[in-house]
C-alpha cells in the first residue's frame, strides 16, 4: 500500500508542480550520478524522470528513461501503470547501470530490473538505454519480502551486492554476478534490517513494519546503511524519517550507535521531519568534489505538501557517525528550469 500511495501522491504533486511559477524540482526517491561536469538526477515517475545540472541547484528536465514500459513489467506486476519506482544509478565496467522497480499496489507482486547505457548525456550519439530485463522478483504467497527499492554497493573485493526491500520482513542483501544483471550463483543472501511485524500478519500484506529504501555508503572503514522509517506520501500525516547503522563488512551486521543490530530492530535516527517539512526520506548518498552529500525528498507544508528535492552536506562526528544540519532543509532550494525545445512535443 505504501507504493500505491506513493504513485497517487506523485501524480497529484506533479500536476500541482506544473502550475508553480517558481518551481523547485519535485521528485520522489532521488538518486544522482556525475558524468564529466554534469550531474544527473533520477526519480520515481512515469518511465523514470530525469534531470541534468551543472551545479546541483539549477535542474534541466530531460524527459523520461523508458519511452515505453519495460516489456516484462506487467507479467511481474499486473497492476503496473507505467509509474516506475525508486531507481538507483551506478557506473560499472565503463557503463551506467540504472536499476529500477515495478510493483502492484499494496502487494509484493514486484520486480527489480536494470537498463544499461554508455552515457547519461541524452544529446550524445552514444546515448541509448538497453534494458537487461528482470534481476529479482517477489511473488505474493511465496515470498515474505518485497523486491523494490534497489541499491548497489561494491565490496572490498570488487563484487556487487544489491540491497532492497520495503515493509514485510525488511531489508535484504543479495550478491550479483560479475555482469551485475543477474544474481550470483550459488546465491548469497543476507537479512540486514527490519522493524517489528506482528506474528500473525499475513505474508500477503505489507503490515506495519515501516522500513524501506536502503542505501549503503562506504566511508572510511565502515559501510553505512541508511533506511527510511515511517510512512511517505500522506501529506500532513507523513511520518517518513531517516535512520542509519554501520558495519565493517558489507554483509553486516549493521549496528546502531547503541550497538543494536538493525536486523533486530536497531537504527539511529539521522533526520526527522518538522513542521515545515514532512516526510523526509528515501535518501541516497555520494561524494562529489571531496564533500559528502545526502540526497532525499521532503514534503513542503507551505506548498500543499509537494515533494521537493533536498541535497544536504553530511559531516561526521568524532565517532565517525554521519550528521546533517536540519536547517539545510530550508537552506537548499532547487530551481526547475524550462524544458529544452527539443524535449517539448
Amino acid at each position: 500500500m505504501q507504493a500505491f500511495f506513493r504513485t497517487i501522491f506523485c501524480l497529484i504533486s506533479l500536476a500541482l508542480s506544473i502550475h508553480s511559477q517558481a518551481a523547485q524540482v519535485s521528485v520522489h526517491d532521488p538518486v544522482m550520478a556525475k558524468e564529466g561536469n554534469t550531474y544527473y538526477l533520477f526519480s520515481t515517475g512515469p518511465g523514470i524522470t530525469f534531470y541534468s545540472s551543472s551545479n546541483m541547484k539549477d535542474w534541466q528536465p530531460e524527459g523520461r528513461i523508458f519511452a515505453v514500459e519495460p516489456s516484462w513489467a506487467r507479467a511481474v506486476a499486473p497492476g503496473f501503470n507505467d509509474h516506475i519506482w525508486a531507481p538507483d544509478i551506478q557506473f560499472h565496467h565503463g557503463k551506467y547501470y540504472l536499476y529500477y522497480s515495478v510493483s502492484g499496489f499494496g502487494k509484493n507482486a514486484s520486480g527489480i530490473g536494470v537498463t544499461i547505457n554508455k552515457t547519461l548525456n541524452p544529446r550524445s550519439p552514444d546515448y541509448r538505454w538497453e534494458d537487461q530485463g528482470l534481476v529479482l522478483q517477489s511473488v505474493p504467497g511465496r515470498d515474505a519480502w518485497n523486491a523494490i527499492d534497489p541499491n548497489i554497493i561494491t565490496d572490498s573485493k570488487g563484487a556487487g551486492w544489491m540491497s532492497f526491500g520495503s515493509f514485510w520482513s525488511g531489508i535484504k542483501l543479495v550478491k550479483l554476478n560479475d555482469n551485475w544483471t543477474q544474481l550470483a550463483q550459488p546465491q548469497e543472501w543476507r537479512a540486514l534490517a527490519q522493524r517489528a511485524r506482528p506474528a500473525l500478519s499475513s505474508d500477503e500484506t505489507a503490515g506495519p513494519a515501516e522500513i524501506e529504501a536502503p542505501f549503503i555508503y562506504k566511508k572510511g572503514e565502515y559501510y553505512y546503511l541508511f533506511v527510511s522509517w515511517g510512512l511517505c506520501c500522506r501529506g500532513a500525516a507523513s511520518t517518513y524519517h531517516l535512520a542509519v547503522g554501520r558495519a565493517k563488512d558489507v554483509t553486516g551486521p549493521y549496528l546502531d550507535k547503541s550497538g543494536k543490530d538493525m536486523a533486530q530492530g536497531g537504527g539511529s535516527i539521522l533526520l526527522m521531519g518538522n513542521k515545515a517539512w514532512k516526510g523526509v526520506g528515501h535518501n541516497s548518498a555520494y561524494q562529489f568534489e571531496g564533500k559528502d552529500y545526502l540526497v532525499l525528498h521532503a514534503y513542503e507544508t507551505a506548498d500543499k505538501y509537494l515533494q521537493k528535492l533536498k541535497i544536504m552536506e553530511m559531516q561526521w562526528d568524532k565517532e565517525q557517525w554521519p550528521m546533517v544540519d536540519p536547517h539545510d532543509l530550508d537552506n537548499y532550494q532547487s530551481t526547475l528550469l524550462a524544458p529544452l525545445k527539443s524535449l517539448v512535443k
